[in-house]
Formats: C-alpha cells, sequence, structure tokens
C-alpha cells in the first residue's frame, strides 16, 4: 500500500529526512515512531502530497505522489496534528461538505456521511457546531473527514494528542476496528498504544530509519535492560552492595522507607535474578515484603534507540 524508496528531504543547511526506505502492506496498522524533530510528520506530509520530497520516491497504491498525486489521495485519508475544521459549521454540513470536495457521488454522499457519523460515533453532536464541540468529538470529526470517501489507507499524525483518558481510549478501539480492512499509518508518542494497536513498529531518528518491526521482535532483539524493585528489611547490613554482585545487575539504588528498604535493580537484557535475590535475602535472614520485576517496555526499545547521537 505504501512503498517508500531513497526519500530524502533538505531545507537549508538541514536534513530532515535520509534516504528513508520502507514498506507498509494491505490492512497492516504501523506505528510510526521517532521523538520530536526526527522527521515523522515530514515524511507524513511528503506522503500526503502537502510536501514535495528533495530526492527519492514514495508511492501509494502504486500511484507516485508526485507525478500522479491525485490518484494517490485518492486512496488515502489524513489526520494531520492539528485537525484543521470549519468551526462555524454543523458536523453534517461539513461532512457532506468534505464528501463533495472528495469526489463522492451525489446518489451515494448521504450513505458516505450516515456511515462515518456511526463509525465515529458523532450521532449526537451531528446537528451541533463544531466551533461548540469538545476536543474529543473535533478529533472525531477529523477523523470522519479523513474516512468519508471511503480510503484504503489512513495516515494519521498524532490522533488522540490532547486527549483525555477516555477520549484516547474511544480513539484507539475506533482505530483497531479500523485494521484489517484499511492500512493505517499511525503516528504517536504514547508508546503503550502502539503496542497494543500496531502490527508493526517503523522507528525513526534523525532522519533516517532505526528498526522496523514487531513489537514483540523489537522486544526480543534489542538489548534492552529490565528492571526489579525489592522492598525488605535488611537490618545493618551492606544490602546494595550484595545486590550489585548479583550475576546480570548493572547497578543498585536505595531509598527507605521507615524500617524497609527500598531498591531499584537495572539489569542486563535477557536476565532474571529473581531466585538469586530470594537465595541471597534467606541466607542474610532479610524479610521481604516485595519483589518485582520489570520487564522491558516498547518505551525502553524507543529509549535505547533514539538517545545516541550518531
Amino acid at each position: 500500500m505504501i512503498k517508500v524508496e531513497n526519500l530524502t528531504k533538505r531545507y537549508a543547511g538541514i536534513t530532515a529526512i535520509n534516504n528513508l526506505n520502507f514498506e507498509v502492506e494491505k490492512g497492516e496498522i504501523v506505528g510510526f515512531l521517532g521523538p520530536n524533530g526526527a522527521g515523522k510528520s515530514t515524511t507524513m506530509k511528503i506522503l500526503t502530497s502537502y510536501l514535495p520530497a528533495t530526492s527519492g520516491r514514495a508511492t501509494i497504491a502504486g500511484f507516485d505522489v508526485f507525478e500522479q498525486s491525485i490518484e494517490a489521495r485518492r486512496h488515502l485519508g489524513y489526520l494531520p496534528e492539528n485537525t484543521p475544521l470549519y468551526t462555524d459549521m454543523r458536523v453534517n454540513e461539513y461532512l457532506r461538505y468534505r464528501a463533495n470536495l472528495k469526489g463522492v457521488p451525489g446518489r451515494k454522499l448521504k450513505q458516505a456521511v450516515g456511515d462515518v457519523v456511526e463509525l465515529c460515533n458523532l450521532r449526537d453532536v451531528e446537528r451541533k457546531l463544531i466551533g461548540a464541540l469538545s476536543k474529543g468529538f473535533r478529533q472525531r470529526v477529523g477523523l470522519a473527514d479523513a474516512l468519508v470517501h471511503d480510503p484504503e489507507l489512513l495516515i494519521l499524525d498524532e490522533p488522540t494528542i490532547g486527549l483525555d483518558p477516555n477520549q484516547i481510549r474511544q480513539v484507539r478501539e475506533l482505530i483497531k476496528n479500523l485494521g484489517g480492512k484499511r492500512t493505517v499509518l499511525i503516528s504517536t508518542h504514547i508508546l503503550p498504544e502502539v503496542e497494543i494497536m500496531c502490527s508493526r513498529v517503523i522507528v525513526i531518528h534523525k532522519g533516517k530509519i532505526r528498526a522496523s518491526d514487531t513489537a514483540e521482535n523489537l522486544l526480543k532483539n534489542q538489548r534492552t535492560a529490565g528492571s526489579m524493585r525489592i522492598e525488605a528489611k535488611v537490618g545493618t547490613d551492606n544490602a546494595a552492595a550484595d545486590l550489585g554482585r548479583l550475576p546480570g545487575v548493572k547497578d543498585v539504588s536505595v531509598e527507605k522507607d521507615g524500617d524497609y528498604s527500598i531498591f531499584q535493580l537495572r539489569l542486563e537484557a535477557n536476565t532474571d535474578p529473581s531466585e538469586e535475590v530470594m537465595q541471597l535475602a534467606f541466607k542474610r535472614h532479610w524479610i521481604v515484603r516485595e519483589l518485582m520485576r520489570r520487564r522491558p517496555t516498547l518505551e525502553d526499545v524507543f529509549v535505547e534507540l533514539t538517545h545516541s547521537d550518531s
């Protein structure tokens, strides 16, 4: 559905993206991740024909986004980070207007608008002025706009930005339900959402692709450390030093909570010293009230891939 080959964009003295190569297959929901300034929005603007590239090639459904821009855009819906809406229009008239602009035939227009109103849960506000809607409902109107011409591909730039937890959950469920029938490329900083929604992750940093794989494989293949939390009464023992000598423990920090000490252990990748910790506690007669191992998350992988200056 999306194919990007050697895509580069340069501004005066700045290379925003450098020789990008990636593909998104039909029916995938792909998370497009990176720090601020990594090149995510630039890439999305090029794919949606809002911005020309300096060099390279990108196609949507087989159509070149530069040479066949109109044909390519017929196959995609785009929700930018800041949703541009006409606030003095009512929801239903705005969606009819946008459907007309996107070439939805008159005989199908009413059905098309009705379908996205239902899909995006806008029935209760369809006659309200957009300017009177909450941020969450405005995001849904923007998503309905992106869907009204029934595109095969959705490109969503920070679709949950500024939403409260309930609104984020609603938008997340809506996006998940779009998978399979439609292809979705989504940029977001909410990494737990990516693990829930996306079948694959692309990480970009300083204009270059750093990784492209499933979240599961990224967690498995990266040298990403986990951590462990231990709360225990250790008496006068130098427990931090004892714990720090265990295999797989990179470093230990400690703080006090009354008679208990709280130890945070940073672990080597793919290690679990739980058994050794308990053997040590038993040997030293420590009273343990909590031992919890935190497995690496996508956030840990993201930090590892994007923390360097290279």
